[in-house]
């Protein structure tokens, strides 16, 4: 937040580097729990957010990336072997905030053109694809633990996470960020598709002139039964609501050309923004599942989108960050959930350009 104010003028550098001087006078993480928003990584984000257009920290961050491709290239690793094994995985191997699709996203930012990324690339197209020799050809993705982590007698069998922070929208976000960056690995486009597809399935679409939407996650019992046990959307949120999903496959669609599929996203996310019903069901400010997220959301996803549906909903989403920008103290002052989140989503609002940091792109929107 404060970098962000710095970039536009309104916050002091020497603040802020006494700040970050404060983050790294001890030892940061860089095992191979390290993620792009736990330990070395994490700091490294908000360096390099930092050092946009100043060069600033171009020091500390070749010192930081080497330590981050070192714990990139181990998960990797482990990764792939996990696969030959032909075991499941756990979420926390490739989601956004702790897994592989994370550490992508950093490398997309510091070295898309890098062996490094296009190694991440590949290891995600090969999630897309059921394990080897699986009889029921479940996605790659599917894990045998509960959405919590771990085995849950609530999830026999595992499930499949749809969401953004934790399931297959982040690795199709990031393998459509690349595409549209020029990076690109075989296979990359066609699992792409294949995820899209695979939404497709569990998509479910509303009466005529109403929205799509989809579940948090799936099932083994909802795999044999065909269909989700979900009534219906739930909150609007970055992290697993339709919002997220919809940015998701909007990027899909813009990375390979697919112009229905784009306009099939942009009227779920347009028609949910004007669902009061589904607006009632926000009662957090937060990014990952308060207004804020849905506003920044909703903000890139107007300016990439083929229509002003989107973007007509933007004044309103406006009034509500602003009725919502006090100060409370029991969410604290963090960024996911807190007031530096809403801080940030009021700087977008109030400008008509991008984040000058870039702060967002760690939500991969």
């Amino acid at each position: 937040m404060h970098i962000e104010r710095a970039h536009n003028g309104t916050g002091a550098w020497h603040q802020i580097h006494s700040a970050l001087t404060g983050i790294t006078r001890h030892a940061l993480m860089a095992t191979t729990d390290a993620s792009l928003f736990v330990g070395a990584p994490a700091v490294a984000f908000v360096l390099h957010t930092a050092d946009a257009g100043t060069g600033r920290y171009a020091a500390p961050l070749q010192a930081l990336d080497g330590q981050i491709a070192d714990l990139t290239q181990v998960r990797l690793d482990r990764a792939h072997a996990r696969i030959d094994r032909r075991e499941r995985p756990r979420v926390a191997e490739f989601d956004l905030l702790y897994g592989l699709t994370g550490l992508g996203t950093y490398l997309l930012l510091r070295n898309p053109t890098g062996r490094l990324l296009r190694d991440v690339l590949e290891y995600l197209v090969r999630l897309t694809e059921p394990l080897p020799g699986d009889p029921d050809r479940l996605p790659g993705w599917w894990t045998e633990h509960g959405p919590r982590g771990g085995i849950s007698a609530d999830f026999p069998g595992g499930h499949a996470n749809l969401g953004m922070a934790h399931g297959i929208s982040g690795p199709l976000a990031l393998m459509a960020r690349a595409l549209r960056c020029g990076v690109s690995v075989g296979g990359q486009a066609e699992g792409v598709n294949g995820i899209c597809a695979w939404l497709d399935t569990w998509r479910h679409d509303g009466p005529s002139g109403t929205g799509s939407w989809w579940p948090q996650w799936i099932t083994r019992e909802e795999v044999a039964a065909g269909r989700s046990h979900q009534q219906g959307p739930l909150r609007l949120s970055w992290c697993y609501g339709t919002p997220g999903l919809a940015r998701a496959q909007q990027l899909a669609a813009l990375a390979v050309g697919d112009i229905q599929r784009q306009d099939k996203a942009e009227h779920a996310l347009a028609h949910c923004l004007s669902d009061r019903r589904q607006l009632a069901r926000l009662t957090n400010t937060g990014l990952c599942h308060g207004w804020a997220g849905l506003f920044q959301t909703s903000w890139r996803a107007a300016h990439d989108a083929r229509t002003s549906e989107i973007g007509a909903h933007l004044p309103y989403l406006t009034d509500h960050v602003v009725a919502h920008s006090r100060p409370v103290h029991e969410r604290g002052c963090g960024f996911l959930d807190g007031d530096a989140g809403l801080d940030l989503a009021l700087h977008t609002a109030a400008r008509t350009t991008p984040p000058v940091s870039g702060w967002d792109a760690c939500l991969l929107i």
